[in-house]
């Protein structure tokens, strides 16, 4: 597939819209010297001129003595314009107050995610915490294969090779060549680890087995920064078998096998909704204070026939954006 977007960047904030009325000539301090003629005082007022023409009738004679009588709107009714115009001028100022700090909010997930379907450019931005991440594309699918949410894909099977749907590490990042396996295929015995208990090790190995677990292929990093990274992705024949295993190894409230580092860890309520991608089942956990040595965040993905493992630690604590920067990305991956 080709690269439409060689990098993601944060499109910028949407701007407000001009403000029709953003410095409205103020009504002339000698409107009322400058009167139209006799026969016209009955068909416009003050404001209306003011509306209309900014400049009061230059070639009319300014009249130092204007008739009372004949003037219809007398001075202290000229000033409502002005006010009316004060008010509508605050009102559409706060208007896009409101409006751009609602797309400063929503600005780091719409970072992340908003990538077209094709191409997936990596995120250079690192000023918000992101990490710089090389191109990225979708494998090419074999000849007339079709893509795995496509109508035509009753299984909803990802023919990509998978070892070529794994995120690849950060710029500048030190990768965990014992993750690599064999020809790039990780053993389950080299997965189970992840789990703290031995009594969870051997649950989900046996929970692989009886539904013919076909692939894992993994992939590991180190950033500068000290935080560590495993991505996981775990192939089954169906999507319908796929969705059952994830079932049985995921709830709302939390991981049914705490994974090795995190005695305990809750529904990760900081990660932003609007971050996820369709077709992509999500659930993101973190550990409850206090951490141990580590603080470690997880996620677990469901997609198709895959169902994709992501842990992220970091000593003290690791930051949030990373790790959702990192689900999201392989979310797009998977879709």
């Amino acid at each position: 597939m080709t690269t439409e977007h060689p990098r993601l960047q944060p499109p910028p904030a949407p701007e407000p819209q001009p403000e029709p009325l953003t410095e409205p000539t103020p009504a002339p301090e000698p409107l009322p010297e400058s009167q139209p003629e006799p026969t016209d005082a009955s068909g416009a007022s003050s404001e209306t001129v003011s509306d209309a023409a900014p400049d009061p009738l230059p070639d009319a004679a300014p009249d130092p003595l204007p008739d009372a009588a004949s003037d219809p709107l007398p001075g202290p009714q000229d000033p409502p314009a002005p006010k009316d115009r004060r008010v509508l001028r605050a009102v559409l100022r706060w208007t896009a107050v409101v409006t751009v700090f609602a797309a400063l909010g929503a600005g780091t997930a719409y970072g992340i995610t908003r990538m077209e379907r094709t191409d997936l450019p990596g995120l250079a931005t690192t000023s918000d915490g992101r990490w710089a991440y090389p191109d990225i594309a979708r494998p090419p699918l074999p000849s007339g294969s079709p893509s795995p949410f496509d109508t035509r894909n009753g299984g909803s099977a990802h023919y990509a090779d998978l070892r070529a749907l794994l995120l690849p590490a950060p710029e500048g990042s030190t990768q965990d060549k014992a993750l690599r396996g064999a020809d790039g295929w990780l053993a389950t015995k080299d997965f189970l680890p992840v789990f703290e208990a031995k009594e969870d090790r051997a649950v989900v190995g046996q929970l692989l087995t009886d539904n013919g677990l076909r692939h894992i292929a993994a992939r590991g990093w180190t950033t500068p920064d000290g935080t560590r990274t495993g991505v996981y992705l775990l192939q089954f024949d169906t999507g319908v078998v796929a969705d059952g295993v994830y079932t049985a190894l995921t709830t709302f409230t939390g991981p049914v096998h705490e994974a090795r580092g995190a005695a305990e860890t809750e529904f990760d309520d900081g990660y932003p909704i609007v971050a996820d991608v369709p077709n992509v089942k999500r659930h993101a956990y973190d550990e409850v204070k206090p951490y141990g040595a580590e603080q470690l965040r997880q996620a677990y993905l469901h997609a198709g026939d895959v169902i994709a493992l992501v842990l992220q630690s970091r000593k003290g604590a690791a930051a949030a954006v990373p790790f959702q920067q990192t689900v999201t990305l392989q979310s797009q991956l998977l879709s």
